[in-house]
């Protein structure tokens, strides 16, 4: 029985600067927990030979497919602000690339799959548990509608990892726009390869923004086009509570999506400060500080292309600087109106802002939970007197009362019915999110129990995160006090 990949490699026809040829490590048993049949077919692979034997061990990296690229890419980043000038796949190795049916270029690739030349003494090999998360958050983004990478399927290795203490193995099969990051385009600058960086940034403009190569300036567009993704897709993060965790230099894809889902979490009490990585002791990729994170990272990247941006570096320098001064302002503008939808506004006003700062104001005082404040305020719209239910969520529900009432007022001013309204707020607040305690609570049962049904069924809640579902309801409630998650882990 063959498994057939079409591949179609262009990264691996890039000089070997680019990446090291290596192929997965061969595990001892391998074994499919879940594949995404509808992402397969959408790639052009057939589901039922993937959930066959043979596609199993693909699928854990036991096997390679006629055709794969089989490449570890290389790559720098600044992780938690400090430079470090090789990093580069050391888990992960490309299988290669496919047309899928909409036409759209998407890599696979397997994480965990054994050590690469960049695994600096590590063991290449991840743990189910990290692999679950990554499969639950990634699809859950997807289903939400924000730019992310796919997973394809998670399998057992049959071995044990070395964490803290002997985990099952796993292997995550990742789908991306591409894989290259800022820290790509770094490796090259790093070592003053203007040519490298110059055939990356190509690369970069044939597969991800052709539109470029018209420009008077392509790699001046190019620069412009990664900064506008990137502060939309912020913008989308901070809609729905979700702190990355980890917004280091390589995990920014130069593609707009999000990229590696480590110590990643879903906010359940609105705080700007919220911080759940157990490794960002300071709180740099706090929720609140994203967008400055994203402009730094962006920065990093516009220093990379000053030598492709003019002649001189002066002027290359200035280019550079009022292409990031264009972030703030895309930015702001998918931010506000990503929120002003959520509380239901239509048309614009100059104090909209104001009204929406005030309320997640009062949401931080009142250690409201932030997907139900604005999923309430949904089912409000209809009859925007009935606040009752929103109420409740805040610790001292009278310091939303002020709000409220000012909510009543603007939304007197709309020029949409109710039912409209309602039905416009409920397209854009999800009524599920990957919660903490959901999800460690589907690892628990899957490492420790080898019971997988908890992560199918989670699976299938989120796959309609705008439904109200009401046999899986509880699934929306935040957690008890003995339930909060308060700190995720890197999956290394």
């Amino acid at each position: 029985m063959t498994v057939h990949f079409p591949f179609d490699n262009s990264y691996a026809a890039l000089p070997d600067s680019f990446f090291a040829r290596v192929a997965p490590t061969p595990v001892a048993a391998p074994r499919l927990v879940k594949l995404n049949r509808p992402l397969a077919i959408q790639l052009g692979l057939d589901p039922d030979l993937l959930e066959s034997t043979a596609g199993a061990e693909i699928l854990a990296g036991t096997r390679l497919p006629d055709g794969a690229a089989s490449i570890a890419m290389a790559y720098a980043g600044h992780q938690f602000g400090q430079f470090v000038p090789q990093l580069g796949d050391g888990r992960a190795i490309l299988l290669g690339e496919v047309i899928d049916r909409d036409g759209q270029r998407r890599d696979i690739q397997l994480k965990g799959s054994g050590p690469t030349p960049y695994s600096r003494r590590g063991d290449g090999r991840a743990a189910l548990g990290p692999v679950l998360r990554e499969y639950i958050v990634s699809e859950a983004m997807a289903a939400l509608g924000i730019p992310t990478t796919r997973s394809l399927a998670a399998a057992l290795t049959g071995e044990r990892v070395a964490r803290d203490g002997m985990l099952p193995g796993a292997v995550l099969t990742r789908v991306a726009s591409s894989h290259i990051r800022v820290g790509t385009f770094q490796y090259f600058a790093a070592r003053r390869d203007d040519d490298g960086v110059r055939r990356l940034a190509d690369h970069v403009i044939a597969r991800h923004y052709p539109d470029a190569t018209t420009a008077e300036n392509p790699y001046l567009a190019l620069l412009e086009s990664v900064i506008a993704r990137q502060a939309s897709l912020i913008a989308r993060w901070m809609q729905v509570g979700f702190i990355h965790g980890v917004m280091n230099t390589d995990n920014c894809s130069i593609a707009g999506e999000t990229i590696d889902y480590g110590p990643c979490a879903f906010m359940d009490a609105f705080d700007p400060k919220t911080v759940f990585s157990s490794i960002d002791q300071m709180g740099r990729y706090a929720y609140g500080n994203q967008p400055a994170i994203g402009l730094w990272n962006l920065t990093r990247l516009a220093e990379c292309l000053i030598p492709l941006l003019a002649d001189d570096q002066d002027r290359g320098i200035a280019a550079a600087e009022a292409a990031l001064g264009g972030f703030a302002e895309t930015f702001n503008a998918a931010y506000q109106a990503g929120f002003t939808a959520k509380i239901g506004l239509a048309t614009g006003r100059a104090d909209d802002l104001a009204l929406l700062q005030d309320l997640l104001v009062a949401m931080t005082q009142g250690q409201a939970d932030f997907t139900l404040t604005f999923r309430r305020l949904s089912d409000a719209a209809i009859d925007p007197s009935d606040l009752g239910a929103v109420r409740a969520l805040f610790a001292d529900p009278a310091g939303f009362d002020d709000w409220g009432a000012r909510w009543q007022q603007r939304l007197a001013a709309q020029p949409q019915d109710g039912a409209a309204r309602q039905a416009a707020m409920r397209a854009v607040n999800p009524a599920f999110i990957p919660r903490n305690h959901r999800v460690e609570a589907v690892i628990d049962a899957a490492v420790n129990r080898e019971d997988f049904a908890p992560f199918g069924q989670l699976l299938a809640v989120l796959a309609r995160p705008f439904e109200d579902q009401p046999e899986f309801a509880r699934y929306a409630d935040p957690p008890q006090p003995h339930e909060r998650v308060t700190e995720t882990f890197c999956g290394t």
